[in-house]
């Protein structure tokens, strides 16, 4: 798991007009919360933050003003819609060794059994308890000759040490689907007459 380093300055204005001169000073507003603490308001270094924000799950070390270390990992993220940018990220307070519930996506690997089969994504991430300093980036799952009707269920996935599932262990993380059948030009007006019939 990578943890990354990033100064934050606390910030006393809000609104949308501080919150748009923050983000013409490449940087983004930020709220720090959780342990029962009272919410934070600071501001990242855009750049910096939205290379972080590439790695699922991150675990952020804050420098505060240069006075206090705290770590988190993302909780919310809101980009704009059109460009992209990073318009205001809610941080959750963990510390070293503490339990949390997250979501690491589910890779796969193998090829299905021949037969032109679909592979359905139920669940593209995973939810998990893990502990915060230890959060897998993802987990991988053999798919290697499953055929259609085939499905894998989360207590299938073989976990890392130290962590579980926070989800139905029964419930259906890929099923395999059989390819549909195009209908040819002659079946499909068939089927037209028909129905105005």
């Amino acid at each position: 798991m990578s943890e990354v380093k990033l100064s934050a300055e606390t910030r006393s204005e809000f609104g949308k007009g501080a919150a748009r001169r923050i983000r013409r000073d490449n940087k983004v507003p930020v709220v720090l919360y959780g342990h029962g603490t009272d919410p934070v308001h600071l501001t990242l270094p855009g750049h910096e933050l939205l290379l972080a924000l590439r790695t699922p799950n991150v675990l952020i070390s804050l420098d505060i003003d240069g006075k206090t270390n705290e770590l988190a990992i993302p909780k919310a993220v809101q980009r704009d819609p059109l460009k992209g940018f990073l318009e205001h990220v809610d941080l959750l307070l963990v510390k070293r060794g503490e339990k949390v519930t997250v979501e690491i996506p589910v890779h796969t690997e193998g090829e299905l059994a021949p037969g032109g089969n679909l592979l359905e994504h139920v669940l593209a991430a995973l939810p998990v308890e893990t502990e915060a300093t230890h959060i897998p980036e993802a987990v991988t799952v053999s798919v290697e000759g499953l055929e259609a009707g085939a499905s894998v269920l989360a207590k299938d996935i073989t976990l890392p040490s130290g962590t579980t599932l926070a989800v139905d262990e029964d419930a259906v993380v890929l099923q395999v689907l059989a390819a549909q059948a195009e209908e040819t030009e002659g079946e499909a007006a068939e089927g037209e007459e028909a129905a105005e019939a």
